[in-house]
């Protein structure tokens, strides 16, 4: 076996019960044999892949609360950080019942070349906790995120990791771990990203996953001599992602037809009605099954399905392994020119390959949804200026960073022979750079 060959067998077989760890170092080291292959007895002497493939540290901790009945609860908490060769570890904490380690060290590793790719200096973790936030009061939000941060903040600082939100921390959950962060350390820094605008917050930070989907997206379409305009568009999900994937979508001229949650999905042929799933899910925390209520034209579905209706464009924006080989095999059936990833890794290993081989133009997560942490790079930045910056600039901004990865992973797929491969050239473009920094920084 060759030495890429001889890493993926030995993190196979040293990491078997991670799953999810394990498909996304695949996913990227699949991608990277046209680099190793070119200078790998350098690597092999260095140890680049066995280096990057394992964390700088992995932190676990009990996270002991008080609920409203006086019950003392205990979940566990977690921050993986992965690597931070190029800049203060960055990266999501996410607040869901499915939270491992195993999951905390696939969104680790990824976020480390999503980070790459926007060509701000910020390295890669991730962190979170198995306590769901769903049904639970302001009280015991509170009481969890205080606790949570009570032993996360001997880890992390301005310019040694930078949490922010993801799945289950919003703008609530933020306020109250900043709060404690500032309460105990005594310092009052940018130590998260997704903080309110009251205090150190960025304007566009709830937009730009979302958008910076688009921007993408359109960039796409436009170096393909195409366009947005008129396009029927299937999206996943209705938290802050798919929201604002749709609106821009929106505004480009699209038409926006399904979103979906944990137990359904709607179908609406006039185009959704955003502002309907804005109070559904913002104002009311509810499920998109109220949406019939505003709609009653719209069909609504129990379980899966988005991925039957007929698109131009399909964005899965809501959690990971989502889109399976059935309905890649649906989506081009039904004639998809375009997927592109709003969440991290939600498309498998096989759908993607499948998408591919069938002239399906695919954009990976790690390129594709890079505008959240790209904005959570531009609010570091505004932090250590005692800045803010106005909402047209920062998504200007965020606009550029995305049409940037777009001409990056492009450059790279096309200079080592894959054009069109935005899979191969996301993974080289972000590795590059990654061990670029780790070579000058010798054996460490």
């Amino acid at each position: 076996m060759g030495y890429l060959e001889t890493v993926i067998a030995d993190v196979n077989k040293k990491y078997a019960h991670q799953p999810e760890f394990l498909q996304a170092v695949k996913e990227v080291f699949e991608s990277l044999e046209p680099v190793i292959s070119k200078n790998e007895e350098f690597y092999k002497k260095e140890a680049i892949l066995e280096r990057i493939v394992e964390p700088d540290r992995q932190i676990m901790f009990r996270v002991p609360w008080v609920d409203d009945e006086g019950n003392v609860r205990v979940n566990t908490g977690y921050r993986v950080q992965f690597n931070n060769s190029i800049g203060p570890y960055k990266g999501g904490i996410r607040l869901h019942p499915s939270v491992n380690l195993s999951i905390m060290k696939f969104l680790g590793f990824e976020q480390t070349f999503k980070n790459s790719l926007t060509g701000l200096p910020m390295g890669g973790a991730k962190g979170g906790c198995d306590f769901d936030p769903k049904g639970k009061s302001d009280r015991e939000i509170m009481a969890f995120c205080q606790s949570f941060m009570t032993e996360l903040c001997k880890y992390i600082g301005a310019d040694t990791d930078v949490p922010a939100g993801d799945i289950g921390t919003g703008a609530r959950e933020i306020g109250y771990m900043f709060g404690q962060y500032k309460r105990i350390r005594g310092l009052f820094e940018g130590v998260l990203t997704g903080k309110g605008l009251s205090y150190g917050g960025s304007l566009a930070r709830t937009e730009a996953t979302g958008y910076g989907l688009l921007y993408m997206t359109n960039e796409l379409f436009r170096c393909h001599n195409n366009t947005l305009e008129g396009k029927t568009v299937v999206i996943s999900g209705s938290g802050n992602v798919a929201i604002y994937a749709a609106e821009k979508a929106q505004q480009f001229g699209a038409k926006v037809v399904t979103m979906s949650d944990s137990t359904g999905w709607v179908y609406d042929k006039d185009g959704i009605d955003l502002s309907a799933v804005k109070e559904i899910k913002e104002v009311k925390r509810g499920r998109i099954s109220e949406y019939k209520n505003y709609r009653p034209t719209a069909e609504y579905h129990e379980g899966r399905g988005v991925w039957t209706v007929k698109c131009d464009i399909a964005l899965p924006c809501a959690t990971q392994n989502e889109l399976l080989i059935d309905d890649a095999k649906a989506l081009v059936a039904n004639g998809v020119t375009a997927v592109c990833e709003g969440a991290n890794m939600p498309t498998t290993i096989e759908a993607t390959k499948y998408l591919q081989a069938n002239g399906v133009w695919f954009v990976p997560g790690k390129a594709a949804n890079a505008g959240g942490v790209a904005t959570s790079g531009l609010e570091m930045s505004q932090n250590s200026e005692r800045l803010s910056w106005t909402f047209e600039e920062v998504d200007a901004k965020l606009q550029g960073i995305m049409v940037n990865i777009y001409h990056n992973i492009d450059n790279a797929a096309k200079k080592y022979g894959f054009e069109g491969n935005y899979v191969i050239g996301a993974n080289i473009a972000g590795f590059e750079k990654v061990v670029n920094a780790m070579i000058a920084h010798g054996a460490c």
